[in-house]
């Protein structure tokens, strides 16, 4: 099913094209947006009407910014984590020098973080030492956990379906209403970090020019390219929604099947993804270095605008999945249902009329 842009969402957007870029993963103003609204176009009719309503569907958009809104205070502490800074990339060529291999990274978070430390500490010498005074907010030690957050923002999607379930049956109006506002927020905050999985450079340590390591290729070393690539460009090129949102997929549910190493299947999923996303890195820089991506005063390329639109479908198709297999494999919540019909029998016992004795 398609659902249209709301009017205001859309003249709203245009009337953005012409602020300047920002160094953040795909503009709120352009591709943050339009990964939400991509991922909303693709769901199927019988998923959750409130979720579709103008007001939600323009919710959802603004929430593709909140990511980069947690960055507004500039404690360290923010930095480190989950929301601030760490959580929106991982450098994968990182982790072979590690020694671990990209592909079977654990899906919890903590067990993560104690390998790669292992890792990072019997491999000191594949890492530059740390320079106490430019980390003061303690995230050069990590290699981002972008994929964590996703998986994270997936499962309390999930969770929120599981209780929203029984409050639409059960509840009072203002609990459904509530339950109905988190879901909202967690499937708008999610599109962020999934809109970052599809922009390579949120894969990779070359994320603002090729600066680490060598550079036998001569690809550009200027800092700036990321945030061309995450906004300069589009606004460049003109391009809208329309560009974008008819061309939604039907959203599909993600196999959950058991893996054999215990990880968790959507974790999986979603590493895989990031992992392809990865591999466009060099060609991304090639078509930098052959003139199809570069910010030279000329027309946009048509590679660099079919390069830049299929990633942010990419980013959409992604999400919208997600959305759909969390709503469809959340269980009902049985202790809050056996919590509400408590509450019902005292409030219908409260409300009997009293018998009279013999």
């Amino acid at each position: 099913m398609k659902f249209p842009l709301s009017r205001r969402a859309l003249l709203l957007l245009l009337a953005c094209a012409c602020l300047p870029a920002a160094l953040q993963a795909w503009n709120y103003d352009s591709g943050h947006r339009i990964v939400n609204q991509v991922a909303l176009a693709s769901l199927p009719a019988e998923f959750p009407a409130f979720v579709k309503t103008a007001e939600n569907a323009e919710r959802l958009a603004f929430l593709s910014g909140e990511g980069d809104r947690f960055r507004n205070v500039s404690e360290g502490a923010m930095r480190q984590s989950g929301g601030s800074w760490t959580d929106h990339f991982i450098d994968l060529e990182r982790l072979p020098m590690a020694g671990l291999d990209p592909a079977k990274v654990p899906s919890f978070r903590l067990d993560f973080v104690v390998a790669f430390a292992a890792g990072r500490k019997a491999h000191a010498d594949q890492f530059p030492v740390i320079d106490p005074a430019r980390n003061s907010d303690h995230t050069a030690e990590w290699d981002g956990f972008l994929p964590w957050r996703i998986f994270e923002d997936y499962l309390r999607l999930k969770s929120a379906f599981t209780y929203l379930k029984v409050y639409e049956e059960l509840g009072t109006p203002e609990e459904v209403a509530n339950a109905r506002a988190n879901v909202v927020y967690y499937m708008g905050v999610m599109g962020h970090y999934v809109g970052d999985a599809a922009q390579p450079l949120h894969t990779t340590m070359q994320y603002d020019g090729w600066k680490v390591g060598p550079n036998p290729k001569g690809y550009t070393n200027q800092g700036g390219f990321h945030s061309w690539v995450d906004s300069g460009f589009f606004y460049r090129a003109g391009m809208s929604p329309a560009d974008f949102v008819p061309r939604a997929v039907p959203a599909k549910v993600i196999s959950l099947q058991p893996q054999s190493d215990g990880r968790d299947p959507l974790f999986v999923h979603v590493m895989d993804f990031i992992i392809a996303q990865n591999q466009l890195v060099e060609p991304l820089y090639q078509m930098e270095k052959d003139g199809k991506f570069t910010n030279n005063n000329q027309p946009p390329a048509p590679e660099g605008r079919e390069f830049l639109r299929t990633q942010i479908l990419k980013g959409g198709q992604l999400l919208g999945d997600l959305w759909l297999t969390a709503w469809r494999a959340a269980p009902e919540d049985t202790f809050l249902r056996s919590t509400l019909v408590s509450r019902q029998q005292r409030e219908a016992a409260k409300s009997a009329p009293a018998t009279k004795a013999p």
